[in-house]
């Protein structure tokens, strides 16, 4: 009896320990990741280094949707260079250079991109798109901000580069005008000096000779010698008449009494 009773209390333990173990099992399966909603997915990046045209955000979405969740696309548009030249030759679509895909799993865009880099883009001929390639590279550790503030630090480059280039033409079209006007201050003041110059021909002096210097001195001496006598001459003129009128004044006196 006492060793029935003693392998009842061993199987009852036996028991207990067994149901211990498979609530724990339970519980740990409970708390491992059975799927990408249950776990913490890092997103993944990828990079598409060529573009074909007509290609458009929701053709990249429909094709890369297949292999795995997809978030946010961006793809990077032409220069408004080559655009302004396609609309020149009556093109009015706009294409786009280079393209990023963000995949919500990382693993599957390191997938996406071992497997789908250089392979044709379509899997039939007639498809659209088979003739191109895929360029396509896993970005390590690359985020979508990063993806963004490159975009923001291009934006200001580019709104400097442009404003550079506006300041400069300023600077050109100021200089070009200074460059007029003094032009055209040279051309008055030239024509000025050519009229006077063409007036100053006919007006120039010769020196004078020994002789004509000597001939001068003498009329300038003859002529105030001449001068002089003159007034000489006055002077007496002035003194004769004072005399006559006294004489006039002394006879009318006499004859008067």
């Amino acid at each position: 009896m006492m060793m029935e009773e003693d392998r009842m209390s061993s199987d009852l333990v036996e028991d207990d320990a067994s149901r211990d173990q498979a609530s724990e099992e339970k519980a740990a399966v409970k708390k491992t990741p059975t799927s990408c909603q249950d776990r913490k997915c890092v997103p993944g990046i990828v990079y598409l280094g060529h573009i074909p045209p007509r290609l458009r955000p929701k053709h990249l979405r429909n094709m890369l949707s297949v292999y795995g969740e997809i978030g946010r696309i961006f793809l990077q548009p032409e220069d408004h260079l080559v655009r302004r030249k396609k609309k020149k030759s009556g093109l009015r679509r706009c294409d786009f250079t280079e393209g990023w895909v963000e995949f919500r799993d990382k693993r599957v865009a390191k997938r996406v991109a071992a497997s789908l880099h250089n392979t044709p883009m379509g899997t039939r001929k007639r498809q659209r798109f088979s003739s191109d390639l895929w360029c396509i590279k896993y970005l390590h550790r690359f985020q979508w901000t990063h993806l963004s503030e490159r975009l923001a630090y291009e934006q200001t480059v580019l709104q400097q580069r442009l404003r550079t280039e506006v300041s400069q033409a300023k600077r050109e079209t100021n200089f070009y005008l200074n460059n007029v006007e003094k032009s055209t201050r040279m051309d008055d003041r030239g024509r000025k000096g050519r009229s006077q110059v063409d007036t100053k021909l006919w007006e120039f002096t010769q020196r004078q000779t020994e002789e004509e210097i000597q001939n001068n001195k003498k009329k300038k001496h003859n002529d105030y010698v001449n001068q002089k006598n003159r007034e000489k001459v006055q002077l007496i003129q002035q003194k004769s008449q004072s005399n006559v009128s006294l004489l006039c004044k002394i006879f009318s006196s006499n004859q008067s009494e």
